[in-house]
Formats: C-alpha cells, sequence, structure tokens
C-alpha cells in the first residue's frame, strides 16, 4: 500500500459531492486544503470528526485553509449527513475506493485487534502548487482536529 509523505505530489481526483457535482482537487489549486478520509457517514466517530472540523471552518479559512471530507458513502448518505450535522464543507463520494487507495488510506488497519481492510482514517493538507505538505495516517477521531490546528498553528 502506497503512503504519501510530505513533499508528494497530491493524486488528483474528480469525486462527486452529495449532490452529485463534481468537485476536483485542482478546483483548490492555488490554495491550501485539508483533505480528511473517513470510514463512513453518521457514525459517532465519523459524526465527532466532521462537527469539529465543522466548528473549525472560520479559524481554518481564515487561515487560508478549505476541508475536503472523502468517504466510500453514496451521495444520498453524505447528503443525509450533511443536512443532520449541518456540515457546510464538501462531502466526497468515493464508492469505488480508487482514491482512498491512491491517498493510501483504504487497506489492513487494526481494529479491536483483529486486522481488517477498511479507510484508514487519515488526514491531509495539500499546498497551493498541489503538493502534500501533511499526511497523517491513523488518526483519531475526537480530538484530531483540534491536534491539526495547533500543528498547523491556525
Amino acid at each position: 500500500m502506497t503512503r504519501l509523505a510530505p513533499g508528494d505530489v497530491a493524486p488528483e481526483f474528480t469525486l462527486p459531492d452529495a449532490d452529485g457535482k463534481p468537485v476536483s482537487l485542482s478546483d483548490y489549486r492555488g490554495c491550501r486544503v485539508v483533505v480528511y478520509f473517513y470510514p463512513a457517514a453518521s457514525t459517532p466517530g465519523c459524526t465527532k470528526q466532521a462537527c469539529d472540523f465543522r466548528d473549525s471552518l472560520a479559524d481554518l479559512g481564515g487561515a487560508g485553509l478549505d476541508v475536503l471530507g472523502v468517504s466510500p458513502d453514496k451521495q444520498s448518505a453524505l447528503a443525509r449527513f450533511r443536512d443532520a450535522e449541518g456540515l457546510t464543507f464538501p462531502l466526497l463520494s468515493d464508492p469505488d475506493r480508487e482514491v482512498l487507495q491512491a491517498w493510501g488510506a483504504f487497506g489492513e488497519k487494526q481494529m479491536y485487534g483483529r486486522t481488517v481492510t477498511g479507510v484508514i482514517r487519515s488526514t491531509f493538507v495539500v499546498d497551493p502548487e498541489g503538493r502534500v505538505e501533511v499526511a497523517q495516517y491513523d488518526v483519531r477521531a475526537t480530538g484530531h482536529v483540534a491536534k491539526l490546528r495547533k500543528d498547523l498553528a491556525v
């Protein structure tokens, strides 16, 4: 499994958002963007993480950072999640897991002492030129956004 590291070119993607509108990483060229991968919409950990990003959007935006969330959920599940939690950043659907795999966010992981295959909760910051600035794998849902903000001095 490929893992990205700071300095790597961020793999390009175009995925549909919760409303079916295509969103590309290249749409954010010239900006810094947080791309985070999560296992499933509306689950407790993913809800906590998404709401933490939602609650930090003003500070992240003030520091010039946009946020994109990516999961293998269908668009309809993402729309329900967005509406239920008042999420105001794009949630992108990757049901074939191609983007997840390209970013090293899908594969074997430890869960409750067992090795399973699934989404590896991961967060990246992509710089204005499209290179990975920060690559974090196996992040925890709770407290992760606060740690990321501290690391980025936001």
